[in-house]
């Protein structure tokens, strides 16, 4: 491809709204507009990818050099302004969003269940505030969270224990699309809010996380303002229609399958079973593959391989001879992108060296009086003198 054929515009200033390093370089090489809106040299290297997939299949995203973490539906690629948490184990390799993540939960040691008891709790609407006047942990509470559910408008009245934080995700997993209960299905339901409690509930759908029935004398609502409850027990004072997982993992937790403390990673989603993001899998590789003057892309990843420029001489005519060369590398079946322009020689090199190409080949008017071309890795430092009757074989090792 010729560089006028793809109408390549780079810029020297970073876009104002620039988020990462990756993202500003693919801006001023020209891959995508400040918008984020692929340019012709965008779309030409998103269609290298959907080609790459197909020749090399599952091994496509080790073999663009990402160093990826999955599971068993999802590919990602850690980088910190990722949109998506996951939590990830660096021992076994547990790798899950972060609001499915599951987790070893810790019971509190086994006791006693003793009888309930009412006591008086004035402006204690929340579980830090419970928990710091009546001076006991917050593992001690159970934490109530009251929903409808959308399908048939079902009260939902949701426990977790209060030193956990429940998974919106994981409680649809259970009972499906909810949102907030209003403040007269609260009431119609028997609960107060702020002091609620599934006990004595009416036609209310009670569901638990699976750590409330091995946790003995909660201090839990009495469904009455200003009042709990010490010593819930599930089973004893209320039971539930489900009990499942339903709070999310932190940092810090034990790994469900090894027991390790688990990451929280920023990533960005680069595949699913069925589907290949390649914009994001783009902003990926200008992410982990640039240095201080641009992009680095490695091959295969990189759209075009080689970087071909003239340099104008004074006394030879240096485009045609690029010209030459540029057929018979086209010919040999090598990517080229030809840089034809009658540019500076340092507004090419810059370009050269913001677009990525792994190797520049440079064809001026000293070279040629040796009939040789200057050829230079895009992360190397020095430039390597080749006969032009070499210039192939040299590529093509």
């Amino acid at each position: 491809m010729k560089y006028r054929e793809l109408h390549i515009e780079t810029q020297r200033q970073p876009p104002n709204n620039a988020r990462t390093e990756g993202f500003s370089l693919l801006v001023r090489a020209g891959y995508l507009t400040r918008e984020n809106v692929p340019t012709k040299l965008g779309e030409y290297t998103l269609d290298h990818l959907r080609e790459l997939v197909v020749k090399l299949g599952d091994s496509f995203l080790s073999e663009i050099g990402l160093q990826t973490i999955r599971n068993g539906d999802e590919t990602f690629l850690p980088i910190p302004f990722g949109s998506i948490e996951v939590a990830h184990c660096l021992a076994c390799k547990y790798t899950e969003r972060l609001e499915f993540a599951r987790f070893k939960k810790t019971p509190l040691p086994q006791e006693e269940q003793f009888p309930l008891e009412k006591v008086s709790t004035p402006d204690c609407n929340t579980i830090e505030l419970l928990a710091n006047f009546l001076t006991i942990p917050r593992e001690k509470t159970a934490k109530a969270l009251m929903y409808t559910r959308v399908a048939d408008n079902k009260f939902v009245f949701v426990v977790v224990r209060g030193d956990m934080q429940l998974s919106d995700a994981k409680l649809k997993q259970s009972v499906g699309d909810v949102h907030p209960a209003s403040v007269e299905e609260i009431a119609n339901s028997g609960a107060a809010a702020g002091y609620a409690s599934p006990i004595g509930l009416k036609d209310a759908l009670i569901v638990v996380d699976d750590l409330i029935p091995q946790s003995q004398n909660l201090v839990a609502g009495a469904n009455e303002t200003g009042y709990h409850l010490r010593n819930t027990n599930y089973g004893r004072d209320y039971s539930a229609e489900i009990v499942a997982d339903l709070v999310q993992a932190k940092a810090g937790d034990a790994c469900f399958n090894c027991g390790n403390p688990i990451s929280v990673l920023a990533v960005i989603s680069l595949s699913t079973r069925n589907e290949y993001y390649f914009e994001n899998i783009l902003l990926a590789l200008a992410e982990t593959d640039h240095d201080d003057k641009g992009l680095t892309f490695p091959h295969p990843a990189a759209p075009l391989d080689i970087y071909l420029m003239h340099l104008p001489g004074k006394e030879m005519d240096t485009r045609a001879k690029a010209e030459e060369v540029y057929n018979s590398l086209q010919s040999a079946g090598i990517s080229v992108l030809f840089d034809d322009r009658d540019e500076r020689a340092g507004v090419k090199f810059n370009d050269a060296d913001l677009i990525g190409c792994p190797i520049r080949v440079t064809i001026g008017e000293k070279g040629l009086r040796e009939e040789k071309v200057e050829i230079k890795n895009r992360t190397a430092h020095e430039n390597q003198l080749i006969p032009i009757e070499e210039i192939i074989s040299f590529l093509k090792k």
